[in-house]
């Protein structure tokens, strides 16, 4: 079974997800100015189009929700029906894929889980300050 909806239902289920300036990107980028960073979103020149960009530091911040980005994906992939797996597991391939160009090319990488920024915003953003750091010294 490739999905329970049709074509049309699907793709206006789709068009309502955002891909960009989520409430969580929102929210980390919140505390990074009000801490008094600087920063760029979405570079399109980048691979992978990183949610947070330090481009003097070259620093590259993902921010991924736990079920598009397959977070510990083999647990319950055999929940989903083929559709998904497959989908899940082609973001995934991109996301490794995009993550080592960045490092490639000297970046610094840093992924930000959903459940994450969830549990403890305060210590992400403290490691995210501590990463930006380090790449000025």
């Amino acid at each position: 079974m490739a999905d329970n909806l049709t074509k049309e239902q699907r793709s206006y289920c789709m068009s309502r997800v955002r891909g960009k300036d989520t409430s969580l990107e929102k929210r980390v980028r919140s505390e990074l100015h009000a801490r008094g960073y600087r920063f760029r979103k979405h570079v399109g020149a980048l691979p992978g189009k990183p949610d947070v960009v330090f481009p003097t530091e070259k620093v590259a911040i993902f921010i991924d929700g736990d079920f598009w980005h397959g977070w510990r994906f083999p647990l319950w992939s055999g929940q989903l029906s083929e559709f998904w797996r497959e989908k899940i597991e082609k973001t995934r391939q991109r996301d490794q894929r995009n993550f080592r160009r960045l490092r490639r090319n000297g970046w610094c990488v840093i992924r930000v889980w959903e459940h994450q920024l969830r549990d403890d915003v305060g210590s992400v953003i403290n490691n995210l300050s501590e990463a930006v750091e380090n790449r000025r010294l």
